[in-house]
């Protein structure tokens, strides 16, 4: 069994998930980026690697049962534990209004955005239970949040596709319950929201940077034993749900 910290950030190849893992080797630890793209992985690790960080790559499609059952094999064969889970890989195809929107398109969404997230928290929570101190990270938004959504007063308060902030809304509830199940096993389960940053999911509309966007994230995925879990949270602090 490894003796440093090991974290999986899934859809690490580029952007907040690249960035969280950075920062999260910045800290020490080991590192495995999981991308769907063998190559972009692999460079993505081997930037980190010349940057002096401990970074490896594995391939893991999360909306494969079979990609992450592989993954999680060749982690428990080179670590055998995991200490930071990230659930970072997402999908964001809207088009249109509600009413327009295509079921499968919806359903696609789903699949990387919330049954994605699902399946590669079960595959590994084994290798979490063997942690002294596992943490799970979901990658959300405030755009998930039901409150801020019936608030016409809040600045996106006009930013409604349904695909995204339904699947952000779902998976803030498998945070919850996963949370409530994992407490005793002392495993932390939270969503982070990076807010609106500069990445391909937001076609670089977003003023801020993947430096702030992943500050979140690495922040739940080492909370010391005191911190809180079942939580939703950006950087000013804890999201209505």
């Amino acid at each position: 069994m490894s003796e440093s910290r090991v974290a999986l950030v899934t859809g690490a190849n580029k952007g907040i998930g690249k960035e969280i893992a950075r920062q999260l080797g910045a800290q020490g630890l080991t590192v495995i980026l999981g991308a769907r793209d063998e190559r972009r992985g692999q460079e993505a690790a081997d930037e980190l690697v010349k940057a002096g960080l401990d970074a490896i790559s594995i391939v893991i499609d999360v909306t494969n049962t079979h990609s992450i059952e592989q993954a999680a094999k060749l982690v428990d064969s080179r670590f055998g534990k995991l200490d930071i889970l990230v659930n970072n890989a997402g999908i964001a195809i809207d088009q249109g209004a509600a009413s327009t929107t295509d079921v499968e398109l919806l359903r696609k969404t789903y699949e990387t955005n919330v049954f994605g997230p699902v399946s590669v928290t079960t595959a590994f929570l084994p290798l979490l239970k063997k942690s002294s101190a596992g943490r799970i990270v979901n990658m959300s938004s405030s755009l998930g949040s039901l409150n801020l959504n019936g608030d016409e007063s809040w600045d996106f308060a006009s930013v409604k596709p349904l695909a995204y902030n339904s699947s952000k809304a779902a998976l803030n509830m498998t945070t919850v319950i996963f949370a409530a199940e994992l407490k005793e096993a002392g495993i932390k389960v939270n969503s982070a929201c990076p807010g609106y940053v500069d990445t391909d999911l937001t076609d670089h509309r977003g003023p801020r940077t993947v430096e702030q966007g992943a500050a979140i994230a690495v922040r739940l995925a080492t909370l010391p034993d005191d911190g809180p879990t079942g939580g939703y949270f950006n950087d000013d602090g804890a999201i209505p749900w």
